[in-house]
């Protein structure tokens, strides 16, 4: 009788190891599962992430240099002071560009909040944060409106991400416009009274059936890109070149002057 309890006892005891055994397995199994899965979905994401790096049209910030205000390309025209540099770039001299900036440019840079999504726009602006100083602002929306470069160049150029560029262009164009509006040099007004006649007696002397002409006229269409905006698209069409103009027109008075 005895040693029959004690054969049950062990045979109890070996079933219960079984048990123990078995629910290991199962146990191991399972976490051999759960991390196949983690690895799977981990190995999937990082293959989304190399497919959508391959695709990508823009730049981040570890493609840039690091600081947009130290030795960047825009840093090094800004610095330069050489008209040439500056008029090919931005379409004005040194002192222009300088001129624009203390006529309300860099005013408005200072006092106004450059609007975003994720801030309230009624924060005072916190200027020494902001990636570019009010130079570097009026030299991106310069390079922007004299130059049919993608946005991608300006990243390069200023050092900036997308979305900052998209940003600081859509606050710069509006402190611009604002600025030559307050500008009498940026003002486009009318001749008044006998000034028509000073101005067509200069150019009858040298053409004289020319009576009446008080200035001349010329027209420029100067290339864009095309706007995602199906309204602006179509008013930059110009049919007959077959592409994407700004048609200006420049008018010039008969003292020379544009």
């Amino acid at each position: 009788m005895y040693f029959d309890d004690l054969e049950a006892a062990q045979m109890q005891v070996f079933e219960e190891l079984e048990e123990e055994e078995d629910a290991e397995e199962e146990l191991l199994s399972l976490s051999t599962a759960v991390g196949m899965m983690v690895y799977g979905a981990e190995e999937a994401r990082h293959q989304r992430n190399e497919a959508r790096r391959d695709r990508r049209q823009y730049l981040v910030r570890s493609d840039l240099l690091p600081d947009p205000r130290r030795a960047t390309p825009w840093q090094a025209l800004y610095q330069s002071r050489n008209n040439r540099a500056y008029i090919t770039t931005m379409g004005f001299d040194v002192a222009t560009f300088d001129y624009i900036l203390e006529s309300g440019f860099t005013e408005h840079w200072t006092i106004n909040t450059i609007p975003r999504s994720d801030s309230i726009n009624t924060a005072p602006p916190l200027v020494s944060r902001r990636s570019l100083d009010a130079a570097g602002g009026l030299g991106l929306v310069l390079h922007y409106l004299t130059s049919t470069m993608l946005d991608v160049s300006l990243m390069q150029i200023f050092a900036l991400i997308p979305s900052t560029v998209s940003r600081y262009l859509n606050f710069t164009l509006s402190i611009l416009l604002k600025t030559l509006r307050s500008m009498n040099d940026a003002r486009v007004s009318w001749l008044e009274g006998g000034e028509f006649q000073d101005r067509n007696e200069l150019i009858t002397e040298r053409h004289s059936l020319l009576t009446g002409a008080f200035g001349s006229l010329d027209g420029l269409n100067l290339p864009v890109q095309t706007s995602p905006d199906d309204e602006i698209e179509n008013a930059m069409y110009n049919g007959w070149l077959s592409d994407h103009f700004v048609s200006c027109v420049l008018a010039f008075c008969s003292q020379g002057r544009y």
